[in-house]
Parts: structure tokens; sequence; C-alpha cells
């Protein structure tokens, strides 16, 4: 039944549409994109997709690419002298030197000139033979499954990278949508109960992008992540259902505020925040019935809980959120974003000093679980169409801080992918001797994006926003030798 309100709003936004329309094109900004004319997302693939759902790891803080996936004997064989006393002094002045790349604040974290070993050991692991340290054995034994991409680079020299990391821009160029969002924009519900796009863990802190590091800016509010908890009584906020109200009385209540709310949005039809608090709201409905489901692991085996490393105080909290990760995917949603480490500044991986004592810690709280979560999904047959990303912000300077520490180091870090037409077993790009500057094979962040969409069968240039145009670096390109 149309009401008659309902009926003139629509007329005459139609009319105003036609108008709109006619100058969008006139602009430019409505005309078709490679011959494809634009159009909101249906929630279909652009073409047949070769995964499902996204499982995003990121570690926060800046992992040692030094002492994690990317082994560098040259820096132990001159580890003590500075760049210029080793013959590769001119590292500091090659194409892909500092000159090229913008430090967040100029002369804020300065390239540190003694060299410094790394504080692990290395071995060839899996039928690859691919080298890995020694803080990762769990991660190793998987490493077959994994195509580490050594040549990763950014362009922010502080923790604003995190943000930069998730949405391709600077903190200080205002916030833009995740790829989190993008996914969710993209494609349509798996699962009408649950979020498409979820957070588990803290996230990033407010100095390093806060809530933009799972927020959608401009597709609008409906389509950031929503943050869970591993925790069964509550795991979303403000949505324990009422137990003291029986739930056909419960879903009565929601049909009345249902009603309300469409009589609310007829009024307001281009109020993009009432439609997303709308949608919020009736989705929030649904999940108090199917969220609580999701993180209770009784039905989980003891092997299974093990294999997340839930026996053992160190491993227990990342596992718990792998093991909740796993069974999200499996239950259709389609983007999983795991933070480690937020700590309400920087992160627990950012070791300006004692780096030793800081990677053994925090390494051996994810490894286990990580590597669970990985062998899980495969046995699971889950693998096949889950993309596993492992990634954070920068990697560390091939330079001492302070004796015994690392910084911020942009230039040059490692990343890995696993699952979802991911070739595995693979190493892609390489670092200079010293493992300071990236030098084969260069990736952007983006590119990091762009290759989980195109694996999910989307084009992000067809899912550009008229009126928001983004740049070639935005998109990123497909990391095309690392796919099966």
């Amino acid at each position: 039944m149309i009401h008659r309100r309902g009926f003139l709003a629509d007329l005459g936004m139609g009319f105003a549409g036609l108008a709109l329309g006619a100058m969008l094109h006139r602009d430019g900004i409505g005309r078709t994109i490679d011959g494809q004319p634009w159009s909101p997302p249906d929630g279909s693939p652009h073409f047949p997709p070769k995964a499902r759902s996204v499982i995003w790891l990121f570690m926060v803080g800046g992992v040692s690419h030094l002492e994690s996936f990317d082994p560098k004997p040259e820096l132990i064989k001159y580890s003590g002298k500075s760049y210029t006393d080793s013959p590769y002094g001119s590292i500091l002045d090659s194409p892909y030197g500092k000159k090229n790349l913008r430090e967040f604040l100029e002369g804020n974290h300065k390239v540190q000139p003694t060299l410094f070993a790394p504080q692990v050991g290395f071995r060839k692991r899996g039928q690859a033979g691919i080298e890995v340290s020694d803080w990762w054995p769990h991660v190793g034994e998987c490493v077959d499954d994994l195509a580490i991409i050594r040549s990763m680079w950014t362009t922010d020299n502080d923790h604003g990278a995190q943000l930069q990391f998730h949405t391709g821009r600077h903190a200080l160029e205002g916030p833009f949508p995740t790829i989190g969002s993008w996914i969710h924009y993209g494609l349509g519900t798996l699962n009408e109960n649950l979020p498409q796009f979820v957070v588990l863990g803290q996230p990033i802190a407010d100095c390093c992008g806060g809530m933009n590091g799972h927020g959608a800016s401009y597709l609008g509010p409906e389509h950031d992540g929503v943050v869970l908890e591993v925790d069964p009584k509550q795991p979303l906020p403000f949505a324990t259902p009422d137990r003291s109200v029986y739930r056909e009385e419960q879903a009565a209540q929601f049909e009345f505020i249902g009603r309300l709310n469409r009589l609310a949005a007829e009024r307001r039809p281009q109020d993009a925040a009432l439609r997303a608090r709308i949608q919020s709201y009736e989705l929030a409905a649904r999940m108090q019935l199917a969220v609580p489901e999701v993180v209770t692991f009784d039905s989980e085996s003891a092997a299974t809980r093990s294999l997340y490393g839930l026996d053992d105080d160190a491993t227990r909290p990342f596992g718990q959120l792998c093991l909740a990760a796993r069974r999200l995917v499996e239950r259709g949603v389609r983007f999983v974003q795991v933070f480690h480490g937020s700590d309400g500044g920087a992160g627990a991986w950012d070791a300006h000093g004692a780096l030793k004592v800081n990677h053994a810690r925090t390494c051996a709280q994810v490894d286990r679980p990580i590597a669970g979560l990985l062998r899980d999904l495969k046995r699971r047959g889950l693998l096949e169409e889950t993309i596993v990303v492992w990634a954070t912000e920068f990697g560390r300077t091939p330079g001492a801080q302070g004796g015994d520490g690392r910084d911020h180091h942009p230039f040059g870090f490692s990343v890995w992918m696993a699952g979802g037409g991911i070739r595995g077993g693979v190493v892609h790009g390489a670092t200079d001797e010293l493992g300071h500057h990236a030098v084969e094979d260069r990736h952007y962040v983006t590119d990091i994006h762009a290759t989980v969409l195109h694996q999910l069968g989307l084009d992000s240039r067809r899912l550009e926003v008229p009126g928001y145009k983004r740049l070639d670096l935005d998109h990123g390109r497909v990391i095309r030798p690392i796919l099966a």
C-alpha cells in the first residue's frame, strides 16, 4: 500500500532526479567509466569471484620486517657499522630514497645510521623453503599457504600510517572509506542476522585514526564496521536482549518501532544518517540472537580450542578473536577486521627500545592463533573462499634506535596473504640488501586493497561514487603474480 505522502515524495524526487542526472552528465560526473554506466551496487560482483570473505589481521604499532619475514644476512655482517661504513652507503641516496617519500613531519623519525643485526634467527620452512624467523614457528609451518610480499611501502612515517593502510590516504587529508567499507558497500549480505563488516579486538587509537580506521566516510554510516566483543553475555554494547520480556512481546515492539521508523523515513527521504540509524536498529534486533551464538565456543571441540591457543594465557585473548573470525565468515560475514596490539596509543608492536623483548612477547601472543586459524580454515574447506591478510602499518629501521630498538620505517616492509585464490609458498618483491628500501616489484598499500577486491569480484572503479573523485593511487593495482 502506497501512502499519499510517500507517492508525492517519490514523484517529486523522480523529477528532481531527471534534472540532476542531466546536470551530472553534462559535468562529466555521471558519464560511463570504461564503457560501463555507473549504478549503485546491487550486491552482485562485477565478475566471477575467487573468494567470498576476508579476515584482515592487523598488527598495531609496526612489526619489524627484519625479525619476521625478510631475512637480511648483510645486516648481520655489518651490524654496529654506519651505513657509510658498509658497501651499501649509497642506499640512502638511491632512486627510492627519502626525498621521494613524504615524512609525516619534516625531520621526524630520521634514518638511524648505525646498523642493527636481526635479534632472532631465520630458517627455511615448508616445502617452498621460505625463510621465516624463529619468532613465527607456527605461522612458518603454514608458509606453503602464504604469499609473502616483501616490497611494501607507504608514505606516512608516523602512526597515521595505520589509518593510511586501511584507506590509502593520510590522516590529514580527511576521512576516507576503508577497505572493509568498500566491500560492505559493493557486495550484498550473505546473512541478514549478522553485520557484513565486523571489527574484533580494540580498534586503533584516536591518535592514529580511531573510528575512521573502520569507517565508511562518504559511503554512509551504514557501511561502518560493527565492533563486537568476544563475550557471549555482552557481545554488542547496549544490545543485550531484555530477559524479562518474552520474545513474542519483543517482536511486537520491534514491529511497532519499525512502523514509526518508516514514517520518519518518508518525511526525510534524503537523510542518510536516519536511514543508517534505522538499518542499524533493525540489524541490532536480529543480532541479539545471532551474535551471542557466534562468540560462544562451547560447541567447539577441545582440539579446536587448543589449536587456537585457548588453553594458554598468553595466546588465549587473540586466539578467541581468531576463532570468532572463523565462525563469522563461516556464517556469511564478508569482512572481519581483527586488531592486535592496540593499547590506546601507538600500539604494542612499536619497539623503539628493547625490540628483542617486545617482539618475542608480541609474536608469541599471535603466532599460534594465526597458524590455528589458517589450519582450521583449510581443513574445513573455508580457506579456498576466504582471503586472510596479515599486515602492519610499516616496518622498522635497519639502524638501531637507542641501542636496542628500531624506529618507524615506511620505505620497505612485509605483509602476507593466503587463501581465496592466492598462490601459496611464494615470495613476491624484495627490499635491498639491508632491508631499507623496497626495490623490486614495489607495492603501495592500496595494491593490497586492489588485490582483495579483485578476488571478491569487484572493480573499484565501478564502485566510485559520483562527486567523489578517487586518484589512481587510491584504487591501487592488483598484485597478479601472487594469484593462483
